[in-house]
């Protein structure tokens, strides 16, 4: 597929300086681009690039000032980075909608309601009662258990697993191998010392514009849901336990764990490897630095934390600067000493 720099343009919103007629068929990145090719300019970092690229057009800032000429045809926007996301969203929208009809072998059980415009890869397993929406693309190898809906537009990665009730709403993307809807991680000690395991009867719902990366897993809930609220992204890697809550356009980073039932708020930003004990509740805009480990709940909105136990941001850059001094502060304590036990020798004291 070509397009013109004037197509391109109506798309994100931007102005063209240079040939409106200019085409190209596909991506590259600026320091690579070759003709025929589109790139961006974002990080100022980059900026010499922007005087030799061969691509033939190039998204850049309305505050961009050039030192140079450029030969490239320009599209100015206000804000290149998120001009070029919405562009690429356009064009895996294009060739989304190409992709349609159904691969075989599947099995799609006669009770299953499949939309229109829909895509199923081969090797798919559709279980009774299953609802998926227009739009909705299932790549080989996945599996919907009973009762799943899966709303308009959604895309399932290669190898997805959605148990059994679960719900996942409009416009989601799950990543391969992730599995949503497995048991939570729920036993009662027994007297005699066994672990009796508590049935796991609740559910999974993921709202409308979520994104989950590969290979995370999100536990169904003992009883009621856990529950993904619209607008979250969340990483590769991931453990959400049984009955936690994700808040609105949430950003967590990959290889974190949390405990079950504990309630994140909306646009929290938490960093990799980072560990959540259960039942805790996380202020909205809270951010949680990398290989934290949160042990208490987070109160104040907005607040910054980091460290196992994790505590506030600023206070814990103080302790490591601090830290850092000790050796000194020994050497000084030593000095000091030495000073105050010549004084009272001199004193007779």
């Amino acid at each position: 597929m070509q397009f013109t720099a004037a197509q391109i343009a109506m798309m994100i919103n931007g102005t063209v300086e240079g040939n409106t007629d200019a085409a190209v068929a596909s991506f590259g990145k600026i320091e690579e681009a070759h003709e025929g090719q589109l790139a961006f300019l974002a990080n100022p970092k980059y900026e010499e690039y922007l005087y030799r690229t061969k691509a033939t057009i190039i998204i850049i800032n309305e505050s961009q000032e050039l030192k140079q000429k450029i030969e490239a045809t320009l599209i100015k926007v206000p804000d290149a980075y998120s001009a070029f996301a919405t562009l690429l969203d356009k064009y895996q929208q294009i060739q989304r909608q190409q992709l349609t009809g159904i691969q075989q072998p599947v099995y799609i059980a006669a009770t299953a309601k499949i939309g229109e415009q829909v895509f199923i890869g081969a090797f798919t397993y559709i279980g009774e009662n299953v609802v998926v929406a227009d739009g909705v693309k299932i790549y080989p190898n996945s599996y919907l258990g009973d009762n799943v809906t899966v709303g308009e537009n959604t895309i399932l990665h290669p190898g997805v697993r959605i148990y059994h009730d679960c719900v996942v709403g409009k416009n989601v993307s799950i990543h391969a191998g992730t599995v949503i809807g497995s048991d939570g991680f729920g036993f009662a000690p027994q007297s005699d010392g066994t672990l009796k395991k508590v049935p796991q009867i609740g559910n999974v719902i993921i709202e409308d514009g979520v994104e989950i990366g590969a290979n995370a897993t999100i536990d169904r809930a003992t009883i009621g849901s856990t529950l993904i609220k619209a607008g979250a992204k969340l990483d590769n890697l991931l453990q959400i336990a049984h009955n936690v809550e994700i808040g609105n356009n949430s950003v967590i980073a990959a290889q974190t764990g949390i405990s079950g039932s504990t309630k994140i708020g909306n646009n929290v930003m938490i960093g990799g490897q980072v560990g959540i004990v259960g039942h805790l509740k996380i202020a909205d805009g809270t951010r949680i630095n990398a290989q934290s480990g949160v042990s208490k709940s987070i109160k104040n909105p907005n607040s910054a934390v980091t460290g196992s136990p994790a505590f506030d941001y600023t206070a814990a850059l103080r302790s490591q600067a601090a830290s850092r001094n000790l050796p000194n502060l020994e050497k000084r304590v030593f000095e000091l000493e030495k000073i105050l036990k010549e004084m009272m020798e001199k004193a007779n004291l």
